[in-house]
């Protein structure tokens, strides 16, 4: 990659303010930063693991050279998820096809499903199916997979699932495992155990955390309204916090003992040494979501295995990584979101 240097606007080089302003001021504005237009998105209902039908959306460009297939993090859906529908724009006018899609629980795969979360562990063979599909429909190869914060997580799972799924079953698939080129991923997950803890211990990132639970616990009442019977509405109620919602709905759904049973399984940071597809991770130092401790794994991690690029930053917060004029300047970048333009840039070099 040819240039990694990073640098935020003067008031944003703190975690927890570039992480709020993303979350509440970004979102108001983001159109006006991009001059790409919005894809002609087909609406699709793909099958995912299990049966699982996911609700998604494609587009596919005149002479595409790729695809890149993505989600987002622990709450949302496709309609308000302006981070990942800025990267479709970004990634249709580059020239690749885009899948994008409601993981398990969320959005109109939830009216599709009652089906609840897994953190990784059947969403990464989610986007294995989804890719297969997608490649029926016209979508070429290489595949690519990508997902910020919770959805890093999912993608990194993604290449695991590719690695085992199409390794002698990729003609039942439809889908080679060469076809897979591998993932890049925004401040993913990596030990939800650790984060946490560390997250409702801290004076203001117990209010982050209280914010996700909220949300949770509206995604959990959307699919008992489209599945009445799949969901105890008590269990709803006792779930107010985002470990209350794991404990209360997903881990017996799942078969484990604990909630952090569940995290340890679905940990993002165990996958590491197993990937064998290129793999970037974009990483900030002063994300306020996750434990400071997983830093010097994940870069322990990331040096022993060569299939993996690791970028850390000192700033970027939490899923934020908008630059400053004068590093769009250096770089050459047209815009502010420099983890996105930085993950298309690796995408080229990849495929060169």
């Amino acid at each position: 990659m040819p240039n990694l240097s990073y640098t935020p606007p003067w008031l944003l080089r703190n975690g927890l303010s570039m992480t709020l302003y993303t979350a509440l001021q970004a979102g108001r504005e983001w159109e006006k930063t991009t001059v790409d237009p919005e894809p002609s998105y087909r609406e699709t209902t793909f099958t995912g693991a299990g049966d699982v039908p996911i609700y998604g959306w494609v587009a596919i460009p005149d002479r595409p050279h790729g695809t890149i297939v993505g989600t987002y993090g622990i709450t949302g859906d496709l309609e308000n998820q302006w981070f990942l529908r800025l990267l479709g724009r970004k990634a249709f006018a580059q020239g690749y096809a885009v899948v994008l899609f409601d993981w398990r629980a969320h959005g109109k795969t939830a009216q599709l499903s009652p089906t609840l979360t897994s953190d990784g562990l059947y969403e990464g063979e989610d986007f294995v199916y989804i890719a297969a599909q997608a490649k029926a429909m016209g979508c070429p190869a290489p595949f690519w997979f990508t997902g910020y914060s919770l959805g890093g997580q999912l993608a990194l799972w993604a290449v695991k699932a590719s690695q085992e799924l199409l390794t002698g079953r990729g003609q039942e698939l439809g889908l080679e495992e060469r076809e897979i080129g591998g993932a890049a991923v925004i401040c993913p997950s990596l030990d939800s155990n650790r984060s946490l803890s560390y997250l409702v211990k801290h004076p203001l990132g117990k209010y982050l955390e209280q914010a996700i639970a909220r949300e949770l616990k509206r995604l959990a009442w959307r699919v008992h309204h489209a599945h009445p019977e799949a969901i105890d509405p008590a269990a709803i109620e006792r779930a107010n916090s985002i470990w209350g919602f794991d404990n209360e709905l997903v881990i017996g759904r799942l078969g484990f003992p604990s909630v952090e049973a569940y995290y340890d399984a679905s940990s993002a940071l165990h996958l590491l040494p197993h990937l064998k597809k290129p793999t970037l991770i974009l990483y900030a130092a002063d994300d306020p979501m996750f434990d400071p401790s997983i830093v010097p794994e994940l870069q322990a991690a990331s040096d022993r295995n060569p299939d993996i690029t690791l970028v850390l930053t000192q700033y970027g917060g939490h899923v934020g990584y908008i630059s400053s004029r004068e590093c769009q300047r250096q770089i050459g970048d047209p815009d502010p979101w420099w983890a996105w333009n930085r993950i298309l840039e690796w995408y080229k070099e990849i495929k060169n």
